[in-house]
């Protein structure tokens, strides 16, 4: 039988394992960490001063940067002292509140991922007609509009987890908040909340992922029918990194929580949430600047303007 003491905080076991494969760990996520903030940052950063970046797909990916800030900032901290404590404690209110910024995150992830694949589409299917649809005005209502529908939609389910009582174990096998083993220590009745999250997640996933999937299966269309190799080239290239980073943060999100295996265990769910929590928002920024002429010129370009600053010094 559960205890009737009411929980008021979560311990999180994180990464159970020994001392030094634990430092080896927190080693390599600080320092990923640090990646993560330096190369987003540089990105906002590139997009803001530089002149030849002001155009949508360079404004969608700065947007993105700013996610890939916000998402490892609510996990990654937490998550370094649990690995040096082999597990923490963390406060009801700050479980919620993880939940709620994670929650808003990939939410907002999903519905940027598949504006870029709209973006795309235009500029290869409807060149000619793109800048009078996609203008600044038109990108900026779109940022707007997805970041109050993350929020919001965060805020419905984290409020109603707020509202479930727990009063039994209160150990956690992750090494953040997440919905899943949040409903699993509640002991109270928790059909709605599970309703509530089945109503707003299906559209959330199945929307954004039929429109990424319809945009690129007509850019696909639209670059088979160019003639030369070169132009087909040059055409697919400027949605390639958009598709590699669709691919991975939809996979890790798919496997963690539309089609887990029965034969999944706590460990490989725990590297499939690594995977989009910590290491996407540090690949991001590696994938669009290593891939893209544009970001690379503005690096030089920065990079050329400070050596001479420091050679006339």
């Amino acid at each position: 039988e559960r205890n009737l003491t009411v929980v008021t905080e979560f311990f999180l076991l994180g990464f159970q394992a020994n001392k030094s494969l634990r430092v080896f760990l927190f080693c390599l996520f600080l320092v990923v960490y640090c990646g993560t903030l330096c190369g987003n940052l540089l990105i906002i950063i590139l997009v803001s001063t530089s002149q030849n970046l002001h155009t949508p797909m360079y404004y969608f990916i700065s947007q993105l940067s700013i996610s890939d800030i916000l998402l490892p900032t609510d996990i990654v901290p937490n998550m370094l002292h649990i690995l040096m404590t082999n597990g923490g404690t963390i406060t009801f209110i700050g479980c919620i509140t993880q939940y709620y910024f994670f929650g808003a995150s990939v939410v907002f992830e999903c519905f940027l991922l598949t504006v870029m694949s709209y973006d795309r589409y235009l500029a290869i299917c409807n060149p000619l007609r793109y800048s009078s649809l996609m203008t600044r005005t038109c990108c900026v209502k779109f940022i707007i509009i997805a970041w109050c529908f993350s929020f919001s939609t965060a805020l419905i389910s984290s409020v109603a987890s707020a509202m479930l009582k727990f009063c039994g174990p209160n150990v956690i096998d992750n090494f953040f908040c997440d919905i899943g083993p949040l409903l699993d220590l509640a002991c109270s009745d928790t059909f709605l909340i599970h309703l509530e999250i089945l109503l707003l997640g299906s559209p959330i996933l199945i929307i954004p992922s039929t429109v990424i999937i319809v945009s690129y299966v007509k850019i696909i269309v639209a670059v088979l029918k160019i003639r030369t190799s070169t132009d087909r080239h040059k055409a697919f290239s400027t949605c390639s990194s958009h598709l590699i980073v669709v691919t991975i943060f939809y996979w890790s999100l798919l496997g963690v929580y539309i089609f887990p295996t029965q034969e999944q265990t706590f460990n490989t769910s725990k590297l499939l949430s690594l995977l989009y929590t910590v290491f996407t928002p540090f690949i991001n920024p590696l994938i669009y600047s290593l891939r893209n002429r544009d970001i690379r010129k503005a690096v030089m370009k920065i990079v050329n303007i400070y050596s001479k600053v420091y050679t006339e010094k």
